[in-house]
């Protein structure tokens, strides 16, 4: 199958499928979920699921960016904008690396690394729904608290990609290589800590 051929198609049981293969998915991984179980799971046919999604790669690259855009609205309706930026970065941070260190965010990262070099456009819709909107949201917010003078920072974009890679050290390489297979609430608020203090040492104003 070439790239051009991945193509979806919505329809009137679109949602019905993507929610029975978000089920399957994060019951039984990539590997272990099969096109007839989410078919079950999602109550329809086959055929159905094949009209809207031709490639298992594709529905799990929807469910993955879906997730992801939930994930992102989550984050925003709950955190403070205009909070301190300790508090602004404690909160974002946890949401974010509660994510990436779930089983789901790292089966999606595997996925999008493994396909990435014959599927390119699955790896460009996932950064474009996760990364870059994680980038592109805390660029705007440390402009604004520097206006407010609360941190004073030249390259906003750089300044979230440095922050985003803060958060992911020790827990996250660990995982992904399989040296450890499940971090606890106490380890991620161990890394966000040091994050959010060599963030602050580094830009507080």
């Amino acid at each position: 199958m070439t790239v051009a051929t991945l193509a979806i198609r919505k329809g009137r049981k679109f949602d019905q499928v993507l929610d029975g293969a978000r089920q399957v998915f994060m019951s039984d991984g990539f590997e272990g979920a099969s096109v007839d179980e989410i078919a079950r799971v999602a109550n329809v046919s086959k055929a159905t699921l094949y009209s809207y999604f031709p490639d298992k790669r594709l529905l799990f690259m929807e469910v993955a960016t879906s997730e992801c855009q939930r994930q992102a609205r989550d984050a925003l309706d709950s955190i403070d904008m205009e909070a301190s930026p300790r508090e602004v970065l404690t909160q974002t941070a946890m949401h974010f690396l509660r994510f990436i260190t779930s089983g789901f965010g790292q089966r999606i990262f595997r996925i999008c690394v493994a396909e990435s070099e014959r599927f390119p456009e699955l790896g460009r819709k996932f950064y474009n729904s996760g990364p870059a909107v994680f980038r592109a949201e805390m660029a705007a917010y440390f402009e604004q608290a520097e206006t407010r003078g609360e941190l004073r920072i030249d390259d906003y974009a750089m300044a979230a990609d440095q922050f985003g890679e803060l958060c992911k050290a020790d827990l996250w390489p660990r995982l992904i290589f399989g040296v450890v297979s499940s971090v606890s609430d106490a380890d991620i608020r161990r890394v966000v800590d040091n994050a959010v203090e060599t963030f602050l040492a580094r830009y507080a104003a």
